[in-house]
């Protein structure tokens, strides 16, 4: 959906480009610079719209919509970053264990946990008893 969105909005953007650079400045010449033309209009005499000039108001409009679109979809994409795992970095024991280690073999990571963390106690009570002590 997001592809086709994209293609439909580029298509957009090179007919409005387009559109703009093929029409001419209204009152163009010298006096109208300066207010002249015969309108007592800021902008010029206003004249009717020509089919260059009904295509960039359609353009221009779609071209909102799809970057609106767009928009509200890039909102819904997962990043694929998200979904790769990352691993943590060795520590520097870790690095030093497989240094000395022979080639072809890793040395066993050490670990800081205390001793009672890495072995389960070993008790006579049930689990269910020891959770009531």
């Amino acid at each position: 959906m997001t592809t086709l969105l994209i293609i439909v909005h580029v298509i957009i953007c090179i007919v409005l480009i387009l559109a703009v650079l093929l029409q001419s400045g209204k009152a163009a010449d010298l006096a109208g610079a300066f207010g002249g033309g015969g309108s007592q209009t800021a902008f010029g005499p206003r004249s009717s719209q020509t089919i260059l000039s009904k295509i960039t108001t359609v353009c221009a409009v779609l071209f909102m919509l799809t970057s609106i679109g767009l928009w509200i979809l890039s909102g819904k994409t997962t990043s694929v970053a998200k979904d790769i795992p990352v691993q943590p970095a060795a520590t520097e024991t870790q690095k030093k264990a497989e240094e000395k280690a022979p080639a072809g073999q890793t040395a066993p990571a050490e670990t800081n946990k205390p001793a009672a963390e890495t072995e389960p106690a070993k008790t006579d009570q049930t689990p269910a008893e020891q959770t009531k002590n």
